[in-house]
């Protein structure tokens, strides 16, 4: 017969795996030991369109790991005009983006490994929760305060230019 306790002990640890695992995978982990935000590297990301004209540029911070592209805007109040996030991933992958715990709109672009925009999603705050999934394919997703795309006239098709530094995730 198997003793109780050890019943109850395997019982009690599995309880702590699958809660840490279930921790890490929804954020939370993240959202209560975030990324410092001053610890992002910052790159300037320029759109062109189809004829290489230059039609805007953004100073970007680079959300190369996986704690950082959790969190991504979350603990931010606001953006200013030409600022905003890159979300850099390992490779070109279809991607879910939802507004966790954001305070102000974003326009969501989405962005090949030929830096070729492929989806511009404009997203409102949410209304309780982050409920509406942004999706898109992409390398890189760039996010900007809402109504940029239409302002600078950036569009699908259009192209990003991403310095080597943010070309590959670090986690």
């Amino acid at each position: 017969m198997v003793d109780s306790r050890i019943v109850w002990g395997f019982g009690a640890c599995l309880l702590l795996v699958v809660g840490g695992v279930y921790a890490v995978q929804s954020g939370l982990v993240y959202q209560l030991n975030p990324p410092d935000p001053d610890g992002y590297e910052r790159v300037t990301v320029t759109a062109y369109d189809e004829n290489g004209t230059e039609l805007a540029t953004v100073e970007a911070r680079v959300a190369d790991t996986r704690p950082k592209r959790i969190l991504g805007l979350s603990n931010t109040s606001e953006l200013a005009t030409g600022e905003g996030m890159l979300f850099v991933h390992d490779e070109v992958e279809n991607h879910g983006y939802v507004m966790r715990d954001m305070s102000f709109p974003l326009d969501i672009v989405f962005v090949r490994a030929d830096e070729q925009i492929t989806a511009i999603h404009h997203a409102g705050v949410p209304e309780g929760s982050y409920e509406k999934t942004y999706r898109g394919r992409g390398k890189w997703v760039l996010e900007v305060p809402r109504g940029w795309a239409n302002r600078t006239g950036v569009g699908v098709g259009d192209r990003i230019a991403i310095p080597e530094s943010a070309h590959n995730a670090s986690g």
